[in-house]
């Protein structure tokens, strides 16, 4: 991939899409857990344990080359993305939950992400290819965190402003998660249908058990609907943007980062498809009031 994508876009990328999450959360998010114990446990024990288990299930049982599967496993640690608050909201989830979800996530992942990815690349014995070393770790996160405290400040302090630019931050987020795929797809135009061929079965079913299995385990603990459907967006929406940059930026490979390119180009159609059926289904639901 080109250097000035790799050392300029993509970390202003990253940055500009965290700022934009800050902008939507305050210290509440935080505290809001005990309010939702339930649902919030519910949620992170299937993003955090039970989503990589079926992640690697999922890469053993197709076969898929060490390197792929490294990122399908990268992708399956990083935390929900920045739209998964946009799908909650347009199909009646609880968006609340979703912005402490994605707070919360947001931190853990800071242990979660290269456990899970280290766990991958030494068990397909690709330390001397890859590695993720604390140091890296920590400069991840902080541009990572940085952004989000940023974007909490200026919250805090122009809250008329961070609404505003809430629509624009979003679209935007999108857009630039659209070219970052396009860039890695142009990048690796040689090798792109094979990838595709190679992870793209992968990566589509693991994008529709994230959805289903975000909606399913929480309703059959006891969860109501409209936070089952912020989870399934939650688990199912994963912020591929954090997971193509510490492919390409921290382990230093391209073809790590096609599953979360792969993954972006279903995610956003399975998560509207999904939606529109969890629609249908509140619809003839009778609500508490």
């Amino acid at each position: 991939m080109d250097s000035a994508l790799t050392t300029v876009a993509l970390p202003l990328a990253l940055g500009i899409i965290m700022f934009g999450l800050g902008l939507s959360l305050t210290p509440d998010d935080f505290r809001r857990v005990a309010s939702a114990p339930r649902a919030v446990a519910v949620a992170l024990g299937c993003q955090l344990i039970l989503l990589p288990v079926v992640c690697f299930g999922l890469v053993k049982l197709l076969d898929l080359s060490p390197l792929l599967a490294v990122g399908m496993m990268l992708l399956a640690a990083s935390p929900g993305g920045t739209s998964a608050n946009l799908f909650s909201h347009l199909f009646r989830g609880d968006v609340a939950l979703n912005v402490t979800l994605t707070a919360i996530n947001s931190i853990v992942s800071i242990i979660s992400l290269p456990l899970i990815t280290n766990f991958a690349i030494n068990h397909y014995d690709l330390g001397d290819t890859v590695s993720l070393q604390f140091g890296k770790v920590v400069e991840v996160f902080a541009i990572v965190l940085v952004p989000v405290l940023l974007g909490m400040l200026v919250r805090a302090k122009a809250a008329a402003f961070a609404a505003r630019m809430d629509r624009p931050v979003r679209i935007g987020s999108a857009v630039i998660l659209a070219v970052l795929v396009l860039g890695i797809l142009v990048d690796q135009r040689e090798d792109a249908a094979g990838y595709l061929a190679d992870v793209g079965l992968a990566a589509g079913l693991f994008c529709a058990i994230s959805l289903v299995t975000g909606y399913v385990v929480p309703r059959a603990a006891g969860v109501r609907e409209s936070q089952a459907v912020a989870s399934s967006m939650e688990i199912g929406v994963h912020n591929a943007t954090l997971a193509i940059y510490v492919a390409v930026e921290v382990l230093d490979s391209t073809e790590i980062s096609i599953p979360a390119a792969v993954y972006s180009i279903f995610m956003f159609a399975l998560a509207t498809l999904w939606g529109f059926v969890l629609t249908k289904r509140l619809a003839r639901t009778p609500q508490p009031v």
